[in-house]
Parts: structure tokens; C-alpha cells; sequence
């Protein structure tokens, strides 16, 4: 009884409108769940109806590429992704992969990988944040497809700057020998899943596959939470 009285003198704000949230709502309101811009990449598959997929042909082979959301400036995403990443709102990032997982279960996608491995953060960057926010959104997909994760397959080399304003070469060039497979037996002859909070031109997740895929993994797919 108290803890209901506790919600109703202060109910708990939604992650992707701040507007208050229902009894029983949890981290994203039901009216924000229905108007997220949700993609159906899954749907295609590694087809060229899939629009990311085909963002790596000729550059990098890539068996699946997905995404939960469409990214959308300044919009529920955009405020999603903000919490997450500068706002320590970790639950978020492990709440949308275990719905984002569990979806791609229903489609038996959780039977085509061995491993899932996050795009690691600087160990500086790591340390101010405290936290991985591609990390958290692994765990939740690891979790709800029952698929192993490893936080620490992968490593960050330089601290690069950030991506944001940064056409395609920059990006590539900002990103280039920039990560280490640092635990190669862990990837050796299996199906990797590289796991990112949103992608833009997909340089990181492209020498992040590159990278594993000459550390010897079978196969490279790439899911992130939202894509430009």
C-alpha cells in the first residue's frame, strides 16, 4: 500500500516523453510504445529488401544486420538514446534488449549465434561513464535469446572522437585500427553478433567485423538499438 501511495504522489517519468507513467508502465509509457518508430529489418533478413543490410555490400561481409529502432532527431529515440548513454539510465538499455531479443527469438534468429559481443568503450571512457550503454543493450539481447555475451572479447585501442558530426571517410579513418580482438579463441570458428547503441554510416560496426572476422569467426552480424 505504501509503495502505491509512493506512485501515485510520485509517479515515475517516461524515458521517452519525461510524461508521467501508469500503474504497471515501466521505463517507456504505453502511448510512447505504440508511436515508436520500430523498423521490420528482421523481417527481411539478409535480403535486399533489408535497407541496412545493404549498407554493407562491398565493404564487409555481414550475415544479418539489424535494428530495434528508426533514429529519429529529436524525437522519443533521440531522448531513449540521451538517457541511456549520458544519464546512467543502464535498466534501459538491458529492458530494450530482452524486448528486442525476445523478438527476434519469435523469429528463430537466436538460433544463428554463438556469441554476443558489444562495441567496447574506451577504458578512459568507460571509467568517466561508468558504464557501456552497447553493453547494457547486449545483455538484454544475450538474456533473451539464451545466447552467451562477452564484454571483453573485444578492445577499444584509442580513444577516438566522438562520431557524431563526421561524414563517412572521417568516420572510417576516425575508427581504422582502432579495435583489437584481444580474445581470439573466443571467436574462433563461431557466429559473432556485434551489438551497438545506434548506426549511422556503420564504420564502427564495419572494422569491428573486419577485426573478428580475421581473428577467425565464422560468420559477423551487427543489431543496434536505432538506426539514422
Amino acid at each position: 500500500m505504501f509503495n502505491d501511495l509512493l506512485a501515485l504522489l510520485f509517479p515515475e517519468s517516461c524515458y521517452a516523453c519525461d510524461g508521467a507513467m501508469a500503474r504497471g508502465e515501466k521505463y517507456i509509457c504505453t502511448k510512447c510504445n505504440v508511436k515508436l518508430p520500430y523498423t521490420d529489418f528482421h523481417v527481411h533478413g539478409a535480403t535486399e529488401l533489408n535497407p541496412l543490410q545493404r549498407r554493407f555490400w562491398g565493404k564487409v561481409p555481414v550475415r544479418f544486420a539489424f535494428a530495434y529502432l528508426h533514429f529519429v532527431p529529436k524525437g522519443r529515440v533521440q531522448r531513449l538514446l540521451h538517457r541511456l548513454k549520458y544519464k546512467g539510465a543502464q535498466e534501459l538499455g538491458a529492458h530494450l534488449g530482452q524486448r528486442y531479443g525476445s523478438l527476434l527469438s519469435e523469429h528463430q534468429y537466436n538460433q544463428q549465434f554463438d556469441l554476443i559481443v558489444p562495441v567496447p568503450l574506451h577504458k578512459y571512457k568507460l571509467r568517466r561513464r561508468g558504464y557501456n550503454q552497447s553493453d547494457t543493450f547486449a545483455k538484454g539481447l544475450a538474456e533473451a535469446m539464451k545466447v552467451p555475451w562477452s564484454s571483453n572479447t573485444l578492445a577499444r585501442l584509442l580513444d577516438t572522437a566522438t562520431q557524431t558530426k563526421k561524414n563517412r571517410l572521417d568516420r572510417w579513418q576516425n575508427v581504422e585500427q582502432v579495435f583489437q580482438v584481444v580474445r581470439p579463441e573466443q571467436v574462433q570458428g563461431k557466429r559473432i553478433l556485434v551489438v551497438d547503441d545506434v548506426m549511422t554510416t556503420g564504420a564502427t560496426l564495419e572494422t569491428c567485423a573486419v577485426e573478428l572476422l580475421k581473428a577467425g569467426a565464422a560468420e559477423v552480424s551487427v543489431v543496434t538499438i536505432a538506426a539514422a
